[in-house]
């Protein structure tokens, strides 16, 4: 059984294939898709995602840090009316992202936090984007750390400094493409790293994998992730496989 923690399959790179691109996955062995969310806009399409395919896929909600706008509380509020009427598996993507404009931090910053305290409310692990954001991500996770947090560090690609202190938050590393990446980094040090800290994840349509950098992402793609973990821990690819999968159980219960 192979999980991605992390994949858009409702994203609109998928609306010509999405049936034939997800049973590619399922081929390859992916049985659990786990769907983050992003806003509003992508509310009805995630659950149309649920509707075809129900046994398949696990749905989040939350909003992303890049949709963190003017109407950010009106978003928010989007979340919370969702989260309050139906069951979700985790509140994410959430978290802060500086990679394109400053001009929202101190929004990100309130919108992260809140939803955190939304996650410990509804006892739902989290699941964090960051990007060009770590000290931003701590300050408020060290605010909030205790045994009612926990989640996914979504796409880490920082340093082994920082992947230790992710995981002193009760976090997952979430490894996909980029430990496939001549200059990913974090192939330097992952064998370091506690494999039970680990978490395979695609960030489909984003993020392909070598061979396929630079071109879509998709879920069955995450064979060449175990390929590149397998070989970095010494494991065969059926451990990696059944380990990172235990771990993402041990993350959203189920």
């Amino acid at each position: 059984m192979i999980t991605d923690t992390h994949t858009h399959l409702y994203s609109s790179q998928f609306s010509e294939d999405q049936k034939e691109m997800i049973q590619r996955a399922k081929d390859a062995g992916v049985s659990r898709f786990f769907i983050p969310a992003i806003d509003s806009s992508y509310t009805e399409s995630m659950l149309q995602l649920e509707t075809d395919f129900p046994y398949d896929v696990y749905l989040m909600m939350g909003l992303h840090p890049t949709s963190v706008k003017e109407n950010y509380l009106e978003e928010l509020a989007h979340v919370k009316e969702w989260i309050d009427k139906k069951d979700f598996y985790a509140i994410g993507e959430i978290g802060i992202d500086l990679y394109w404009e400053k001009t929202f931090l101190v929004q990100q910053q309130e919108a992260f936090r809140t939803q955190i305290q939304w996650a410990k409310e509804k006892k739902l692990p989290i699941v964090i984007h960051c990007r060009d954001a770590f000290d931003e991500i701590f300050e408020v996770l060290e605010t909030e750390k205790g045994d009612d947090l926990w989640g996914i560090f979504h796409c880490f690609t920082g340093t082994k400094v920082q992947a230790e202190k992710a995981i002193s938050y009760n976090m997952k590393l979430g490894i996909g493409g980029v430990a496939t990446f001549k200059n990913g980094k974090i192939d330097q040090f992952l064998n370091k790293i506690d494999l039970q800290h680990i978490v395979l994840e695609t960030d489909a349509p984003y993020l392909a994998p070598t061979p396929y950098r630079g071109k879509r992402n998709e879920s069955a793609y995450i064979t060449n992730v175990i390929d590149k973990l397998a070989d970095i821990y010494e494991l065969s690819f059926k451990e990696i496989s059944e380990i990172t999968t235990k771990n993402s159980k041990d993350v959203f219960g189920i």
